[in-house]
């Protein structure tokens, strides 16, 4: 459970306030891999550049989960996502719905 925390804690203390009339936008990340998810990144589809990671200093071990909050200011729902894990390997998706999808599941 303390993994599970720490990622949780990590995120929270990211998180931008946003202005009044954009909505934070939150979903569940689940590591259904087989290695601990060390890097997480999410930006705007119309991004070049991935944002920070938000797991700086934790780490999500696989078969646990945590809740994502994207208090970007921005009104978008579509946005690319980044995964790096402890064993090397790297995960991305593009042009990703998390207002419909509201959860995301990083597999081998």
């Amino acid at each position: 459970m303390k993994t599970v925390f720490s990622a949780a804690l990590a995120l929270a203390a990211l998180a931008v306030h946003s202005p009044a009339q954009a909505e934070d936008l939150e979903f569940m990340l689940y590591n259904d891999s087989s290695a601990d998810l060390v890097e997480f990144n999410v930006s705007p589809a119309s991004s070049d550049d991935w944002e920070a990671n938000l797991l700086a200093g934790g780490y999500l071990a696989p078969g646990y989960e945590i809740g994502v909050d994207i208090a970007d200011g921005l009104t978008t729902c579509v946005y690319d996502i980044r995964g790096v894990f402890a064993d090397g390997s790297e995960a991305e998706d593009y042009e990703l719905n998390l207002c419909d999808l509201g959860e995301y599941t990083f597999t081998d």
